[in-house]
């Protein structure tokens, strides 16, 4: 089943990937991390580091030209080691709001520094500067549960779609309470939206879990791919595992 499954949707994306050059919980850098992503067989990957919100190793003190600058490093080394090996490398960030997170796909680093605001955004803003360039906010991990999560938080006036597949938590589901059980809550919460889901590994060194969103088309940019969610393109997700259609049910 699954390698029919692969021969159907042969293009496979990372979505949800950190590097310690600038998430300060990532142990691996932005070229190991390409090098490992190609071996394993991805056809590119979302590089979606923490930002100021979030656990990121970036000085908070710096101007905002230079915090960009250095936010941006682990996807630029990311970036020129794809190029050399043949994996598509995309920007991206993870945004955090006291625990609750949200991946940003679809703008670029310069962007970015256009936007200083950013910075002091609520999400509500977020949501609308992002939809001005043209990107897309996507609720990561929805329904996780963790220390550094005061509690569970929902915005569907404020996201373009959900992470209805989250690879760490089927990774760890041996650790103390069944942590797919998170999954399962977002993939209910998306079908009752009809919002557009994704799946990422949320992976923070080259020992990978193999999640992600696979298509039967190679993308052609990060804009590409905000364009796919956002029209529900066909795809499927995947856990490393397991495989799920476009609405979170199993499928083989």
């Amino acid at each position: 089943m699954h390698e029919t499954i692969r021969k159907k949707y042969p293009y496979l994306y990372e979505t949800h990937l950190h590097t310690s050059q600038a998430s300060a919980c990532a142990r691996d850098t932005g070229a190991n991390m390409a090098r490992a992503c190609k071996e394993y067989g991805y056809t590119g990957i979302f590089v979606t580091d923490h930002n100021w919100g979030g656990n990121t190793s970036i000085d908070p003190r710096l101007d905002w030209d230079r915090w960009v600058d250095q936010f941006c490093l682990g996807y630029e080394q990311a970036k020129a080691k794809g190029d050399q090996i043949g994996l598509d490398v995309f920007f991206g960030y993870e945004a955090g709001y006291d625990g609750t997170e949200f991946l940003i796909y679809g703008i670029d680093k310069a962007w970015m520094k256009e936007h200083p605001r950013l910075r002091f955004a609520t999400v509500e803003e977020q949501y609308t500067l992002v939809h001005e360039a043209g990107g897309l906010v996507v609720h990561a991990h929805p329904f996780r549960e963790e220390y550094y999560i005061p509690k569970v938080r929902l915005f569907p006036e404020w996201v373009d779609g959900i992470e209805g597949i989250n690879a760490a938590h089927h990774q760890y589901q041996g650790v103390g309470r069944d942590k797919r059980v998170f999954d399962k809550s977002a993939a209910a919460y998306g079908r009752k939206y009809h919002f557009p889901m994704s799946a990422g590994s949320d992976i923070h060194s080259v020992d990978l879990f193999g999640g992600g969103v696979a298509f039967r088309r190679k993308l052609e940019s990060a804009q590409d791919y905000v364009r796919a969610i956002l029209q529900n393109e066909d795809r499927v997700l995947t856990d490393g595992k397991v495989w799920y259609d476009k609405d979170g049910n199993v499928i083989g």
